[in-house]
C-alpha cells in the first residue's frame, strides 16, 4: 500500500517537470538554431516544428529512461532525498548556463547530481560504475562523431552538389532544413526528452514500492501513460519558450552558417543522438549539435569557426560534472538533516 509520503512524490514530480522545462529552454538552440541562424526558417515557423517533433520523440521508446532510472544508483540508495537533490543541483546550474548564454548538457548534470547524491547517502558503492563508464564514454565519443560526421556530410554534399548553382543549393537545402530540424528534434526528445521520465517513474517506483512499474512503462498502459505525456509536454514547453541566447551562441557567433551547412549539421548531430537512444545511452544533445557546427565550419576553412568561443563552451560542458555533483552532494547533506 502507499505509505504517507505523497507530499513528497508530488514535490519530485514538479521538480522532474521543473527539470524537463529548463532542458527544453537550454536545449531549444539544439533544434532550432542552425535554422534560424541561416535564415531557413522563421523563429515561430522553426519553435513550432521543433516542439511537435520533440514531443513525439519523447513520447517513443523509454530506452534512456530505464538507463536513467535504473542505471545510474543501486536500487536501494533511489530515495525522495537524492533525487530531489539531483534536480535541485540541474535546475540551479541549468538556469544559471542559460542565462550566460552557454550551451550545456542537462543530461549529463542530471546524471553527475544524482551519481553525488547517491554517494552521499550511502558512498561509492551507491553508483553502479559500469553503467557511469558508458556514459562517461559517450562524453567523449559523442561529440567527436558529431564533429566528424558534420565534416563528412558537407564534404559529400559539396561534391554532390557541385555542379549545381549557389540559388538553387540555397533554396534546397532551406527547404531541408525543415525535415533536419524536425529529425533533430525528434532524436533531441527521444533522448532528453526521457530523463523527466525516468525521474517520476523512479519516484513512483518508491512511492509504491513496485519495481515492476518499469516493465508496465507504457504510452498504452492506462495507468501510467500521463508520465509520459507529461514529461514531453514539459520539455516541449521549455523548447517553445526557446533559450535565445543559447540559440545566438550556437547558431549565429560559433561560425557563419547557410541553409547546406545547418542541414549537415542537424543531419550529422541527429544520426549520433538516434543511434544512441536505441541502445539506451544517455548522450548530450549539446554537445553533438556544438560540435557538428564545428565541423560544418571547418569544411569551408579551419579558421570559419571562432575556437575561443569554442572553448568556452567546452569549458562549460567540463564544469558541468563538478558543479552540479557538488550541488548534489551538498543538497542531499541538506536534506538529511530534514529526512
Amino acid at each position: 500500500m502507499p505509505d504517507s509520503s505523497f507530499g513528497l512524490l508530488i514535490l519530485v514530480i514538479v521538480l522532474a517537470i521543473g527539470f524537463g522545462v529548463v532542458n527544453g529552454f537550454n536545449d531549444a538552440a539544439n533544434a532550432i538554431a542552425a535554422a534560424i541562424g541561416t535564415r531557413a526558417l522563421s523563429p515561430r515557423n522553426a519553435i513550432i516544428v521543433a516542439v511537435i517533433a520533440n514531443f513525439a520523440g519523447a513520447a517513443t521508446g523509454t530506452a534512456v529512461a530505464h538507463t536513467i532510472g535504473k542505471g545510474i544508483l543501486i536500487q536501494e540508495v533511489i530515495s525522495y532525498p537524492t533525487l530531489i537533490a539531483a534536480l535541485a543541483s540541474i535546475i540551479v546550474w541549468g538556469t544559471l548556463a542559460t542565462k550566460a548564454g552557454l550551451p550545456i548538457s542537462i543530461h549529463h548534470g542530471f546524471i553527475a547530481g544524482l551519481a553525488a547524491a547517491g554517494m552521499a547517502a550511502a558512498g561509492s558503492a551507491a553508483v553502479v560504475w559500469s553503467v557511469m563508464q558508458r556514459v562517461l564514454a559517450a562524453v567523449v565519443i559523442a561529440p567527436t562523431l558529431g564533429f566528424i560526421g558534420g565534416f563528412i556530410i558537407m564534404l559529400g554534399i559539396y561534391w554532390s552538389f557541385r555542379n549545381i548553382a549557389p540559388d538553387r543549393m540555397r533554396r534546397l537545402f532551406s527547404r531541408g532544413q525543415f525535415l533536419s530540424t524536425a529529425f533533430m528534434a525528434y532524436s533531441h526528445g527521444k533522448n532528453d526528452g526521457q530523463m523527466p521520465i525516468g525521474v517520476i517513474t523512479m519516484a513512483l517506483v518508491i512511492y509504491y514500492n513496485d519495481v515492476g512499474i518499469w516493465d508496465r512503462l507504457s504510452l498504452l498502459n492506462p495507468d501510467l501513460w500521463w508520465v509520459i505525456v507529461i514529461s514531453a509536454a514539459a520539455i516541449s514547453s521549455g523548447m517553445a519558450m526557446g533559450g535565445w541566447r543559447v540559440i545566438k551562441t550556437v547558431g549565429m557567433r560559433m561560425t557563419s552558417l547557410r541553409p547546406v551547412h545547418g542541414f549537415a549539421t542537424h543531419v550529422a548531430a541527429a544520426s549520433v543522438i538516434e543511434t544512441a537512444s536505441h541502445f539506451g545511452v544517455p548522450v548530450s544533445t549539446t554537445h553533438c549539435v556544438s560540435t557538428s557546427v564545428m565541423g560544418v565550419g571547418a569544411t569551408h576553412r579551419f579558421s570559419a569557426v571562432r575556437w575561443s568561443l569554442a572553448s568556452n563552451i567546452v569549458t562549460a560542458w567540463i564544469l558541468t560534472f563538478p558543479i552540479c555533483g557538488a550541488l548534489g552532494y551538498l543538497f542531499t547533506l541538506l536534506l538529511k538533516l530534514v529526512f
